[in-house]
Order: structure tokens, then sequence, then C-alpha cells
């Protein structure tokens, strides 16, 4: 959940992250600055994901090792249903990676894994807003940023992507028939 109540420390977790040298080339990948987000958002209490954000303890140790060494972050225990297609979003994600950071990796595991929550990908992920998502998907997944034409939500681009892939053309997201915004998603595309 993203509240007011949530921005003061989000904002101060962001900052101590951001403020913590990185290892190597890590300093100057852009997803450093999207990266921090991800886990400032997950140690605010933000977003659906669980502690190491779904990336399984050796790759989260490797996260903060290489981008935010020494910085001593802890996430929030929460538990996340798995969701079956949670290989072909991965793959999905995989396949339009830009090449140029190993973190789109751990970028594809993250969002595959948020794609479980009950909101919108941008909340889900704890991110602070919907257009750092979209940076994320553009220094990640250029390939899927460019198709995305009509700024679709993220989610819902991304299942009707998957089951395109598919031959499947009606496909909302899993949780899109509980979502507040259903209208807006489901409305005529401008």
């Amino acid at each position: 959940m993203n509240g007011p109540d949530r921005l003061p420390l989000r904002s101060v977790l962001l900052a101590g992250l951001l403020a913590c040298p990185a290892a190597g080339d890590a300093a100057g990948d852009p997803n450093r600055p999207l990266l921090a987000s991800l886990v400032a958002g997950q140690a605010a209490g933000a977003g659906c994901l669980p502690a190491d954000l779904g990336l399984g303890k050796a790759a989260w140790r490797h996260l903060l090792d290489r981008y935010f060494p020494g910085c001593g972050i802890a996430g929030h225990e929460r538990q996340l249903d798995a969701i079956p297609e949670w290989d072909d979003l991965r793959k999905l994600l995989l396949d339009h990676r830009a090449r140029r950071s190993p973190a789109e990796l751990m970028a594809a595991n993250i969002v595959a894994t948020a794609c479980a929550g009950r909101d919108h990908l941008w909340q889900d992920l704890g991110l602070a807003s919907r257009e750092e998502l979209s940076r994320l998907m553009w220094v990640n997944f250029p390939g899927l940023a460019r198709a995305n034409t009509g700024d679709m939500k993220w989610k819902k681009f991304l299942y009707r992507r998957l089951c395109a892939n598919e031959g499947i053309y009606v496909c909302p997201a899993p949780s899109c028939g509980v979502c507040k915004d259903y209208a807006k998603c489901f409305g005529p595309e401008n």
C-alpha cells in the first residue's frame, strides 16, 4: 500500500540507499536509482513484494552487496502467492531486455513477481509513481516500452502481450476484477 504516511520514511530510506557508494561499475548503472526505489518502497511497507523482492536470498544479497553495500536495510516480511504465469512473464520481459546491465535479470524477476499483486504494477512494486515504472521499463525492457504505444497500464499491457503470444485476445491481469480502476483500464483506449 502506498499511502501518504509512508512517503517520508520511503524518502529517507531512498536517500540513505543512494548515499551508499556502489561497488564497481554499479554506480553508473541506470538501474541503481530504480533498484533503490524498489528497495526503499518495500522497506517502507509499500507494495506487495516479499523482503527479498522475489529474488531469493542469494540474488537479494548480491543486489545489496553490489548496488548498496553497507547500507544494512531490511525489508518487510510478507508472503505473496505464486502465479502460474510467472515463468512466462519473466520470459516475456527477458526476451525484450536491453542487454546493457546484469540488473535486467533481477528487474525481470521483480516485475514478474509483482504481477501477483492486487494493485497497479507500480504500486505492487512499491515504486513512487507510474512514471518511475515506465522509466524501469524503458531502461530494462525497451522493446516492450516502445510497443506500449497507447500508454496502457503496465500490468494490463504485459498480460495482453503474454496472451497475444498464446493466441488469446481477451486477457485481463489476475487482479483486474477487484481493482478500483477497472473502468479506466477496460474502457476505450485513447
